[in-house]
């Protein structure tokens, strides 16, 4: 197979992505700018779907007003000609020292009302270009020391930023849902809405909770120690994958953002696996950093890597489901039996209590003494995955 991307496979890239100049904590930038113009006839060539942005992707910060209008219009003119969409926008709120303590949670009230005037500005365009969802990442709402921040005064915060927010997207008639995006640490020593788990819990609290869902990072939750499949399996279970950023990660470190497909491998296997079993309709969108190593040709290349190894592991996981020796190893593997529920319909807990099969007479020793196959099961999934098996 060619695994050659179309506009059809939805593969989205921002343009902060193959625009990272390479600059990190220890060096200066390795690559010069990149005209945003330039990213969309680039990524569409090479067959992607779209392109996100923040507000400061687009916009330089501080621009006039004579200035945004015309980044804007040379961005939708490139958009029009490529064919490009852009289904989510972000705000850049960590960059400018002004949000050194955070945006949203920041404890100067000036600068949190900054931040929400800032955000609806970008939100007004990000409707404006087509988007349907709007990605929301706290890098800077979080602390270094215990006294410096009341979490639940900050949470409070949080809560009246989005509510205003929902409120503003609703009352203008804008068709975009909110993706909490979460991340444990970097660049704050601790970052409020650390995991998945910890988002889908504040979205509850929200007072228009169907207007938000979840944006997982692989190497946010990887950076966390935490299987990301799993978390993206109860988000879907939650139905709030709203969005998702790919990329690779090598374990608990700092946030490396390679090419997806890079870092762990079977970890990616195992999540195209379920985003294409359970349907997931959104995006595949690619948040990842080119190496500062490479020039603008291993840019493109760093680019394509991440669509074809999507690809390539989306047939990799098709065979392995197709195959009818892995269709056994589940049935070994008893995942029919997980799938069927633990109660008879209609049973309650007084007809489960009579039931001497479940306790009195169930045979303790016998079932432990069951083994699970799941090795072997295993083992087909390693043999499809290194492309040994048809």
């Amino acid at each position: 197979m060619s695994y050659q991307p179309t506009s059809a496979d939805k593969f989205t890239f921002g343009l902060w992505t193959v625009g990272w100049q390479g600059r990190d904590p220890f060096g200066d930038a390795t690559r010069p700018a990149l005209d945003p113009v330039e990213s969309v006839n680039r990524l569409s060539e090479l067959g992607a779907h779209g392109v996100t942005f923040h507000d400061d992707d687009l916009i330089p910060f501080g621009a006039s007003a004579s200035e945004r209008d015309g980044h804007i219009k040379r961005f939708r003119q490139a958009l029009d000609a490529t064919g490009m969409v852009v289904p989510m926008a972000t705000t850049n709120l960590f960059t400018h020292p002004v949000f050194k303590d955070g945006a949203f949670t920041a404890n100067d009230r000036d600068v949190r009302r900054y931040a929400l005037r800032k955000t609806m500005r970008n939100i007004d365009l990000a409707a404006e270009l087509g988007a349907e969802t709007y990605v929301a990442w706290g890098g800077r709402e979080g602390a270094e020391s215990g006294g410096a921040k009341d979490v639940r005064a900050a949470l409070d915060r949080f809560k009246e930023a989005f509510d205003l927010l929902a409120d503003y997207v609703t009352e203008q008639g804008y068709g975009l849902r909110f993706a909490l995006e979460p991340k444990p640490n970097e660049p704050r020593g601790d970052i409020l809405l650390p995991t998945v788990g910890h988002a889908l819990a504040f979205i509850e609290r929200l007072e228009r909770p169907e207007l938000f869902g979840v944006n997982p990072e692989v190497g946010h939750e990887q950076m966390a120690g935490l299987n990301f499949p799993h978390g993206i399996a109860q988000a879907l279970w939650s139905g709030k994958l709203f969005h998702i950023d790919l990329n690779g990660q090598n374990g608990i470190k700092y946030d490396q953002d390679l090419r997806f497909g890079a870092g762990d491998l079977r970890s990616a296997f195992w999540l195209v696996d379920l985003l294409e079993s359970a349907g997931y309709e959104g995006p595949r969108h690619f948040d990842f950093k080119p190496p500062r190593t490479e020039d603008f040709d291993g840019v493109w290349a760093s680019a394509a890597g991440c669509m074809r190894n999507y690809l390539i592991l989306k047939d990799r996981a098709a065979a392995f489901r197709a195959d009818p020796a892995v269709q056994e190893a589940l049935r070994a593997a008893r995942l029919d039996e997980l799938a069927r529920p633990t109660l008879n319909e209609g049973e309650t807990a007084s007809a489960l209590l009579a039931d001497r099969s479940a306790f009195e007479d169930f045979d303790v020793e016998a079932a432990a003494e069951r083994g699970m196959a799941f090795e072997a099961l295993d083992q087909l999934a390693t043999d499809h995955l290194l492309g040994v098996r048809a």
